[in-house]
């Protein structure tokens, strides 16, 4: 039986089931809007955020590789590349730009010149600490780390504080080994 080709995030977001953007984008900001009237403290809505998208990232890594058979990555630059060609169009419909590796190569930006979760959104001086989209920042970190890659994912740029692209720094931190529950040679 020939191997299974991997599928491109274009062809995953055109065979999705998907719920109208819209309400997606003001679901999501009235979650936003929601923890910051309970939390009152916008550093505070930026670790629930972060929290909830951990949270997202764990359970929706599970989709991603029974969906796009995509195969192991072969280094932190590979995987980069699939997060943000293939993950990102597939549950948000657009790309990334992987940009300013570090010298290491543990270290880079995902660049979304495009951001659907921000549809409709003006900060007001309030929150202007707010990363709004902290969601994603947690997603990733806990995707990958259910693939054995510890990581931190940071916001650089974010356009509602005026910058020109929104911009997530992702770091390894350690590539975890695969454990096994069991001995084979028992």
């Amino acid at each position: 039986m020939p191997a299974i080709a991997p599928r491109s995030g274009e062809a995953i977001f055109a065979s999705a089931e998907r719920v109208n953007a819209e309400l997606f984008t003001l679901t999501y900001g009235a979650i936003v809007r929601q923890l910051l009237t309970d939390l009152e403290e916008v550093d505070e809505v930026n670790k629930q955020l972060d929290q909830m998208g951990y949270n997202i990232g764990v359970r929706l890594i599970d989709e991603f590789l029974a969906k796009s058979n995509v195969s192991r990555c072969v280094d932190f630059k590979e995987t980069a590349e699939v997060i943000a060609k293939v993950g990102f169009k597939m549950f948000l419909g657009v790309t990334a730009t992987v940009t300013n590796w570090d010298q290491e190569g543990t270290t880079c930006s995902l660049v979304l010149e495009d951001n659907p979760l921000v549809d409709f959104v003006e900060l007001p001086d309030t929150c202007q600490g707010l990363h709004y989209c902290n969601v994603l920042s947690g997603v990733i970190r806990g995707a990958l780390e259910m693939v054995s890659m510890k990581t931190e994912v940071t916001w650089v740029k974010d356009m509602l504080h005026g910058d020109d692209a929104y911009e997530l720094q992702v770091k390894l931190l350690k590539q975890v080994p695969e454990e096994y529950p069991y001995k084979d040679d028992e």
